[in-house]
């Protein structure tokens, strides 16, 4: 198996989509996206993941696999890819729906959240649920900075 970026508004990784019936957002030019190939001739796609950057976060889409043995450790890999490209890439927060890929998210440190902390401009995807991931670690508070002041708590 190979793991590799895709160009921005990739039709491979929106047929993957489109055939594993998985909503995908409109491509956009700063969408960032990764693919699994199976290296045998001949070469074919069989995984996909889309991230719709909203900076400073980013909305993961997938990853979908249609192929695979072992499609957890497929989608996995496709996650451990996009992480550190999101990242140089200016993103600090992503976010996901868990989609039943708990095990993934949680084993790189994405953390469920509630609806209140996606950015507006990320609002109205499909989906129930919510997990986030901040630079790789679940030690990070999903609490708004900006209600500090009116907290009774401090």
């Amino acid at each position: 198996m190979e793991y590799r970026p895709l160009p921005a508004g990739s039709p491979d990784a929106r047929r993957l989509f489109s055939y594993a019936a998985a909503w995908a957002p409109p491509p956009g030019p700063r969408e960032l996206a990764w693919g699994a190939w199976v290296k045998e001739e001949p070469e074919r796609m069989v995984g996909a993941l889309l991230v719709e950057p909203s900076s400073p976060a980013g909305m993961i889409y997938g990853p979908v696999v249609v192929e695979s043995e072992d499609p957890l450790e497929v989608a996995a890999q496709l996650v451990a890819s996009a992480l550190p490209d999101a990242t140089a890439a200016g993103l600090e927060t992503l976010f996901v729906r868990p989609q039943g890929l708990d095990r993934v998210w949680v084993r790189f440190g994405f953390i469920p959240v509630p609806e209140a902390d996606l950015p507006l401009p990320l609002r109205g995807r499909p989906g129930s649920g919510l997990f986030a991931w901040r630079g790789g670690s679940a030690l990070w508070s999903s609490r708004r900075t900006d209600t500090f002041e009116s907290d009774r708590l401090r």
